[in-house]
């Protein structure tokens, strides 16, 4: 079961998208959501705007499950400054925070946001802030990152990125694989590789530029990195039998990678710097799916050296070896938060795979999802979600859960199925 599984990790993509644009559903969202209410930003000049500031903002506040954004056709009032809010207003709707600002044109064809967030039952403002930028989206998510850290008191990722995977059939025995790179919330989508033989694994490098891959355009599986800006495509393995699943170090000078070169499939790391090799692991099981730990001291990966596939992790000064689950009999793809203390992985339950979470210091297991098919889960770099691909009306989508369980939001592409998502670390 576990060789077939190993294998369709690098043979098995579902269909795609002649388009990619994604778009967002909330699935499932906290029962006690903070009503909030972003007041559209003022724009003193004659011009109109291509987009809508506030509107992205209560977007990416309403995604994140945590928020109740009130609709604007039910504001009592407009505010665009401090001495215009009456908090009468907002406490007969019963919105807890209140967010209001303008947008003003700067040098550089750059836009400013200047904006407050005021507590509208304290009666008081207890966030002044600016943000600046060519890009009225990304400045309307560098808004949302400082709403939400100011709320919640951790760093908001409306600003990252992700990639993912399409693959669209073109006739009989011909498809074209895509990857690509749109922001967090699906758009700006643009693809940075197009091929007629498949894309798997993709991944990113720590400065958020730089992403890993597995391509068959050479005819067998080989193992890149490109330039998300420039396009720049180097070619890091290509050697007889898998080449996969790479890894970046948190320094990202190294790359753990799945070689068959010796014979049986193990785990290595790669110098980028002159490309010399360490193998890691060395077990007649296959050794698999390699992540780093946050400190970069060690490598977590996928084995069936016990008898089933779970995840272990090797110390790579020591090479002491240690299992890390024990909850049924397939636990694989692992995922570690930046803090290292929670393990997001694949777990077969009763024959469906879905994702779960492990607390490494607790040793708490939770099932958090409940879809059909679930793989592949990455990480927010703030650790609040966990972006996976799963299966919805027989369509292949992206989701994403909180590690509570308690949110859940569905990012189908409008014309196609999507697979092999990963979130970027921060920008």
């Amino acid at each position: 079961m576990f060789v077939r599984y190993f294998l369709a990790v690098f043979l098995a993509l579902a269909c795609a998208a002649a388009r990619a644009e994604l778009t967002i559903e909330i699935t499932k969202g906290m029962d006690n959501a903070v009503p909030i209410a972003i007041v559209p930003f003022g724009w003193a000049q004659p011009n109109r705007l291509p987009e809508d500031v506030s509107a992205i903002v209560s977007a990416d506040l309403h995604r994140s499950g945590q928020f109740k954004p009130l609709d604007r056709a039910d504001m009592l009032s407009r505010p665009t400054e401090a001495s215009q809010v009456f908090y009468r207003d907002w406490k007969v709707l019963k919105t807890e925070y209140l967010v209001i600002g303008k947008l003003i044109p700067v040098d550089g064809g750059r836009y400013r946001a200047d904006f407050q967030i005021f507590d509208v039952f304290q009666q008081r403002p207890i966030k002044s802030a600016s943000v600046t930028s060519t890009n009225l989206r990304a400045l309307a998510h560098g808004v949302s990152d400082i709403i939400y850290l100011t709320l919640t008191g951790i760093r908001g990722a409306f600003s990252t990125r992700i990639l993912y995977v399409t693959m669209e059939r073109m006739g009989p025995k011909k498809q074209r694989y895509r990857l690509y790179v749109a922001d967090v919330d699906g758009h700006n989508d643009r693809i940075i590789l197009e091929s007629p033989e498949p894309i798997l694994s993709p991944t990113w490098a720590p400065n958020g530029r730089h992403v890993a891959y597995v391509s068959f355009q050479s005819t067998r599986p080989s193992i890149y990195i490109q330039d998300t800006v420039t396009g720049r495509q180097q070619k890091i393995t290509g050697f007889p039998g898998l080449n996969g699943a790479p890894s970046f170090s948190p320094d990202g000078k190294q790359l753990a990678m799945v070689l068959s070169k010796d014979g049986n499939p193990e785990i290595y790391i790669m110098t980028l710097a002159n490309g010399q090799l360490r193998r890691l692991t060395n077990h007649y099981a296959i050794d698999t799916e390699p992540t780093w730990s946050p400190d970069g001291q060690s490598i977590l990966f996928t084995s069936e050296r016990g008898g089933s596939p779970q995840i272990y992790r090797q110390h790579i000064a020591s090479g002491k070896v240690e299992r890390l689950t024990f909850d049924g009999n397939y636990n694989a793809r692992p995922a570690l938060t930046p803090d290292g203390r929670f393990l997001a992985m694949v777990h077969r339950s009763n024959g469906v795979f879905h994702i779960a979470v492990k607390d490494l210091v607790r040793g708490t297991f939770n099932v958090l999802t409940e879809t059909d098919l679930d793989e592949s889960p990455s990480i927010a770099p703030n650790a609040s979600m966990i972006l996976y691909a799963t299966l919805h009306g027989g369509r292949g989508v992206l989701s994403a859960v909180s590690l509570d369980g308690r949110v859940n939001v569905r990012l189908p592409s409008r014309y196609g199925d999507v697979r092999e998502p990963s979130w970027s670390p921060f920008l």
